[in-house]
């Protein structure tokens, strides 16, 4: 199943493309609702092509699982003039979580998009609408903290 959640950001790509790569912003904007513990060590202060394996908890305190990002910096698919970060991840009863984090330039600003493919045999319609809500989350938590010109990231 395809899940497409998409917002006008009001920061140049160049910066977009900066944070997207950074798991400190994956943890801010995800969080409070999901938070991801590294397996091994820490995350590093920017992805690099390999996968990560992380414990995810749901509200910072019940534990769901485990869930492997897989980070690839694809040669094609980027928008025009943009960039694009795959997290080919997967875990616990989801078997695909392939996501790209697309950026591009949108009247003087960017435009992000997460388009994530799911498959989680019979839960796959649960996992999807989580993503939607998951991702329209990340997308306000990263506007709320443009908006305040990045403190207290």
């Amino acid at each position: 199943m395809l899940i497409e959640v998409s917002s006008h950001l009001p920061i140049p790509p160049a910066l977009a493309w900066e944070q997207v790569q950074s798991p400190q912003l994956l943890q801010h904007i995800a969080a409070p609702l999901l938070t991801f513990h590294p397996r091994k060590g820490a995350f590093p202060e920017t992805w690099q092509p390999r996968e990560y394996r992380a414990g995810l908890r749901l509200f910072g305190i019940l534990p769901v699982g485990e869930q492997v990002i897989g980070i690839e910096y694809p040669e094609h698919g980027a928008p025009e003039g943009g960039h694009v970060l795959r997290d080919n991840g997967r875990g616990g009863l989801v078997t695909r979580w392939d996501h790209l984090m697309l950026i591009a330039p949108e009247n003087g600003g960017t435009r992000y998009t997460d388009r994530v493919e799911i498959e989680a045999g019979a839960v796959t319609g649960l996992a999807a609408a989580f993503a939607r809500y998951f991702y329209r989350h990340r997308q306000k938590r990263w506007l709320q903290l443009i908006t305040r010109d990045y403190q207290r990231a």
